[in-house]
């Protein structure tokens, strides 16, 4: 089964071009114009044994959110276009991962139903120019256009590096569980026999 997608996306405000891997070995090649971004999409791939491929270019000099948001709508496209039927796979993914003082979990539910829940530490401060709200910019946008249901709780910490890198980390790690197949399981894993 090959189940890679490449997807591009082309606005007066970012060009983007993904290729991705589900059944990769934790191949990054990303460049994002935005160092700290690269750090947690390759911490995402590493962890997920994904191959990932990102070249994108957007207007930076205004802010991070249209390009942060568009990456998250095309990977959530070439997740969509990878997995396809979703045919055999698990669906569900679960990962608590802990960044020194900091712990995540993120839990994913591949159902075609979009759905976003993201809870972060409330006293965290903000320190560098990509923070929290940023991210969940990104996941909001994956996924809308990965058809996934994802909560992201962010227990503690007081470092932002750190519990942003446990969220990408769990996610990846979250997302490789949930897009595993299994061979009992013939057509998709619903009593509706569909999702």
């Amino acid at each position: 089964m090959d189940r890679k997608a490449n997807v591009s996306r082309k606005t007066k405000e970012t060009a983007i071009n993904i290729g991705f891997n589900l059944d990769g070995s934790g191949k990054a090649d990303i460049s994002t114009g935005i160092p700290f971004f690269d750090h947690m999409l390759t911490a995402f791939t590493v962890h997920g044994f994904f191959d990932l491929e990102i070249t994108a270019k957007g207007d930076l000099d205004v802010d991070y959110h249209h390009i942060v948001e568009d990456i998250g709508l095309v990977l959530g496209q070439a997740l969509s276009k990878a997995l396809e039927n979703k045919k055999s796979i698990i669906r569900f993914g679960d990962s608590c991962v802990p960044m020194d003082e900091a712990l995540s979990r993120v839990t994913i539910d591949v159902s075609n139903r979009p759905y976003l829940v993201y809870n972060f530490p409330s006293d965290l401060k903000v320190k560098g120019t990509f923070d929290a709200y940023l991210a969940k910019e990104f996941f909001q946008a994956f996924c809308v256009q990965g058809a996934i249901n994802l909560h992201i709780n962010s227990y503690y910490g007081e470092n932002e590096h750190h519990v942003l890198e446990s969220i990408f980390k769990a996610f990846g790690k979250s997302l490789h569980m949930a897009t595993r197949t299994d061979e009992s399981i013939s057509g998709v894993l619903s009593s509706k026999g569909s999702l």
